[in-house]
């Protein structure tokens, strides 16, 4: 990731040209390391982003509005009460260093003219946002607070004096002359290590320039002047690879942007690293392993214990045996050896000697009776647990495939409600979100529905769908139900294989082929009582095979 020096420049000219002189009117924070804030300027209103995070710290305009918690956080009180309403009189970058600063001219309780300053430092697992007081130079408060405990040299906490980072050893980017970058080897370690402010891609690409000070000169008075070639550079698989207002090399796919902060806002969305999506799933996925471990564990046992009691029957042979020839077994032998009246072969079967021949012949007997029960029970069991692995299996598919936070928390509701996962403490008013399955069409005009989770499939399947209408399902693979809107057509074999394809894209076996796919009426699909969400029975079905593939999409592409 190259969020240096010379970015961070850019950044601060594009928010200084938009945003200066602008008012703050509302203040958020989305998550724990996120700030959002709405400016009002007389170019019109934007959106500021800026987040902490040490894997995707970054400050950019934004255009979405990312959802926000019932109630705000502290930090966000703080900003509130001292921020909203203040005008914007000065954006700056600090030196070379990836630090920018907002000062904010605010009044205070009695009235008065009081600046203060936001500060974001952009520096991976150390970012943070700090409030400083501009009269008294203290620190008001930070989004992330460092003790001693975790920083001896520097501790950012509410009433300490606000200390910049310790500078680093090396020539600020903007401040280089031609003398000192000539003594400089013009290798990209060397450069690295020797100019403030740059990226080794950035190094690289000084490194390849016939003169290293002229092509800093070229980047400065692009900077300078607003001359910029935001761009993110891909990977052969199509993610984001890296970003930067200068051309690189490093990468030969490319996309191009018209300014800075979308230029952002598409690598950090799109970069698997960063992608809240994955950060919000993270704790479902341990619950969900840890569940599904404990029941392969147990279906493995009763696995065993099944082997066991099917094994049973030699004691109720046994039992049989020692009773018809019991007068004929001397007390206190160790073992007996008979001739079976069901195919005469002989037969040695071991007593305790502590018993006499009648008590080992009940002995014999009961085990076979619990065996026989047992055997009764662990069936139950096994299908209990089959049932059980079924569907925290299908809640794992989809958490796999989910692409929104949305799904994630529903996915998340989905496992309170089924007993996995406590509910959570919260405040304020819980809206329910309205279901919004995926809609495809298919090749012929057919109205297809797709559900994102197993609550979203019994909403499909049971509340949205008619009795005619049709249902797809992957056979035995976890996946979303689909639901074919047949609305008095007859139903064609192109609709059935699009139907099928969208089923098998939506499963887990979206990168297999030849996908085996159940299909049938709706009204031969009923939940059996208790069942969990997603959970069905289904009758005169048939099966298709199919590559899986969305409706409209080329299954070679």
């Amino acid at each position: 990731m190259a969020f240096d020096g010379i970015v961070t420049n850019a950044v601060a000219h594009e928010l200084k040209d938009t945003l200066l002189l602008g008012k703050i009117e509302k203040i958020y924070q989305p998550e724990s390391d996120e700030l959002v804030f709405h400016i009002h300027t007389k170019k019109g209103n934007y959106r500021l982003y800026a987040s902490s995070g040490s894997d995707h710290a970054r400050i950019h305009l934004i255009t979405e509005n990312p959802p926000n918690p019932p109630v705000p956080l502290a930090f966000c009180m703080l900003l509130r009460k001292h921020l909203q309403g203040g005008r914007i009189i000065e954006i700056s970058q600090k030196d070379s260093e990836r630090i920018i600063e907002i000062v904010l001219e605010t009044i205070d309780e009695l009235g008065f003219s009081a600046n203060k300053k936001l500060i974001f430092e952009i520096m991976g697992k150390h970012s943070n946002i700090i409030l400083v007081d501009m009269r008294t130079g203290k620190i008001m408060d930070s989004i992330k607070r460092v003790s001693i405990d975790k920083n001896r040299a520097r501790q950012l906490l509410p009433g300490k004096i606000y200390e910049y980072p310790p500078a680093q050893d090396k020539i600020p980017f903007l401040l280089l002359t031609r003398s000192q970058a000539e003594r400089i080897e013009p290798d990209p370690k060397t450069l690295l290590n020797t100019i403030g402010g740059i990226s080794p891609a950035v190094a690289q690409v000084l490194a390849d320039s016939p003169d290293v000070y002229e092509k800093i000169e070229e980047i400065r008075r692009n900077l300078a002047s607003g001359h910029l070639s935001p761009r993110v550079y891909l990977k052969e698989d199509g993610s984001p690879g890296d970003f930067h207002v200068i051309p690189l090399e490093t990468y030969p796919k490319q996309i191009e942007f018209d300014t800075v902060s979308e230029m952002l806002d598409y690598y950090f969305v799109h970069r698997q690293s960063s992608n809240r999506v994955k950060q919000k799933s993270s704790d479902l996925k341990k619950v969900l392993s840890s569940a599904l471990n404990k029941l392969y564990l147990k279906r493995q046992r009763l696995g065993e214990d099944l082997l066991r009691a099917e094994n049973s029957e030699k004691y109720r042979l046994y039992g049989e045996l020692l009773t018809a020839n019991i007068h004929q077994i001397p007390s206190g032998a160790d073992s007996v050896t008979v001739t079976s009246y069901y195919d005469g072969s002989e037969v040695t079967i071991p007593l305790d000697p502590k018993y006499p021949p009648a008590k080992n012949a009940q002995r014999y007997f009961k085990k076979y009776g619990k065996a026989k029960t047992a055997r009764k029970e662990k069936k139950i069991q096994m299908e209990e647990t089959d049932q059980e692995i079924a569907y925290l299996e299908s809640v794992s598919s989809f958490l796999e495939t989910a692409s929104s936070i949305d799904e994630v928390e529903s996915i998340r509701e989905e496992l309170v409600e089924s007993g996995y996962l406590k509910k959570r403490k919260s405040t304020g008013i819980q809206r329910k979100k309205k279901a919004q399955p995926f809609q495809y069409t298919t090749e012929d005009g057919f109205r297809i529905l797709a559900g994102h989770n197993n609550k979203e499939n019994d909403l499909l399947t049971f509340k949205m769908a008619g009795p005619k209408d049709y249902w797809f399902h992957t056979k035995d693979i976890p996946g979303s139900h689909i639901i074919l809107f047949t609305e008095g057509k007859e139903l064609t074999e192109t609709a059935i294989f699009d139907a099928a394809a969208a089923a098998a894209y939506h499963s887990k076996g979206k990168s297999s082929e030849n996908v085996p796919v159940d299909y049938t009426q709706v009204r031969y699909v009923k939940k059996p009582a208790g069942a969990k969400p997603g959970m069905v029975i289904f009758t005169h079905n048939r099966t298709v095979y199919v590559t899986p593939r969305l409706p409209g999409v080329d299954a070679s592409s």
